[in-house]
């Protein structure tokens, strides 16, 4: 179905977002939970203003892509991590991001991290935040309220890396054929968009897998050389993208015009980056910032000058200029072409509109 710029009116006042996802997105959730994987110490947050440069739980030196899309439309201050003390009322302004480090569309995913919140828990925990709008705000207020907000997803990387990693004891040696466990991650992740329509969700940006066989951990573990990617683990996620895309379409036709389901197309995205270095201002498209390229990948700050006990990770001069922060995560200078894409980029990167046209968007009553 086509979407008409006529039903693009005036933006509303206030940027509200309910953010779902794993680490690229995760606000801090990790940082109260009993987990391997975290973020919360230097030099993580390095360059996040708010913090004055100090780790707040995202993955990144600085904004993730979701910080960063919310500015862009307006927004004065991001959602807080539901996991975070007190946060329950923030819901009616700026939304909350349940977002979790390591966490995946499958519970099973991320199980040697211990802890994470999958997908569908986070779908869950936003089913705790709308009951409390609806006590303060009653059931319509806040029906019109989700209407207008922005529910963004980015989720599925971490069931790949699980899938196409040799060493998960989990999976075994029986690993599902490409295209079952493709399918088997797209109806699950159906069930839970289908879950958050049914909740008042209207507005859905669902952001597919990027290149990862492009990221220094995989490049490192499969020995490719650098500049090259995994051909094998890109045609993977391609093929999972490509099913994920196919089943958006069917919600839009099928919800449509009551719901929009904007796909976030971050593989092509990101995979432009990569070949065009130069031409974005980076020097480096290859190595991680920080943590350097060969297993254990852990990036942090030494404490004190004492001797090589105390030798922090390496940390290069210049994080702008660096497509990489750590083996697995893109820096805050990657995040932003991204996001710009995403936000005011034609249909080969949103589709079909993005996410400007899907915040300006007027629902028919």
């Amino acid at each position: 179905m086509t979407f008409s710029m006529n039903n693009i009116a005036r933006p509303c006042l206030s940027f509200t977002s309910f953010v779902f996802g794993d680490s690229l997105v995760d606000a801090g959730n990790n940082d109260y939970i009993f987990t391997l994987s975290k973020a919360n110490t230097p030099p993580y947050g390095i360059d996040f203003t708010p913090s004055g440069g100090r780790p707040t739980g995202r993955f990144t030196n600085g904004r993730t892509i979701s910080d960063i899309v919310g500015q862009t439309l307006g927004a004065k201050s991001f959602p807080p991590p539901f996991l975070a003390p007190n946060t329950q009322d923030e819901a009616m302004h700026r939304g909350i991001n349940y977002a979790s480090g390591a966490s995946g569309i499958l519970d099973e995913t991320g199980v040697l991290f211990i802890g994470r919140v999958p997908l569908s828990e986070q779908v869950k925990y936003f089913e705790v935040t709308r009951s409390h709008m609806v006590s303060v705000m009653e059931e319509n207020r806040t029906k019109d309220l989700l209407k207008k907000a922005i529910f963004s997803l980015t989720i599925g990387s971490n069931d790949v890396l699980n899938y196409v990693q040799p060493s998960i004891p989990f999976f075994g040696h029986d690993k599902v054929p490409p295209s079952m466990y493709q399918d088997f991650m797209v109806s699950n992740l159906t069930i839970h968009l289908k879950r958050l329509y049914e909740m008042g969700a209207r507005k859905f940006i669902v952001v597919g897998v990027g290149p990862l066989g492009c990221i220094p951990y995989i490049r490192a573990i499969n020995l490719i050389p650098s500049g090259r990617c995994s051909v094998e683990v890109n045609k993977f996620i391609q093929g999972y993208n490509k099913k994920l895309n196919k089943v958006l379409d069917q919600f839009n036709k099928d919800l449509g015009p009551d719901a929009i389901f904007v796909y976030a197309n971050s593989y092509d995205i990101f995979i432009k980056i990569i070949e065009n270095c130069p031409q974005f201002g980076f020097e480096n498209g290859n190595e991680p910032c920080c943590g350097g390229y060969f297993p254990p990948f852990i990036c942090f700050k030494g404490k004190g000058s004492g001797g090589d006990n105390n030798k922090a990770s390496e940390l290069c001069n210049d994080r702008s200029k660096y497509v990489f922060w750590d083996a697995y995560h893109p820096t805050e200078a990657a995040n932003i072409i991204i996001a710009n894409d995403l936000v005011d980029g034609d249909p080969t990167f949103a589709s079909p509109i993005n996410i400007r046209q899907l915040y300006n968007h007027n629902h028919p009553n």
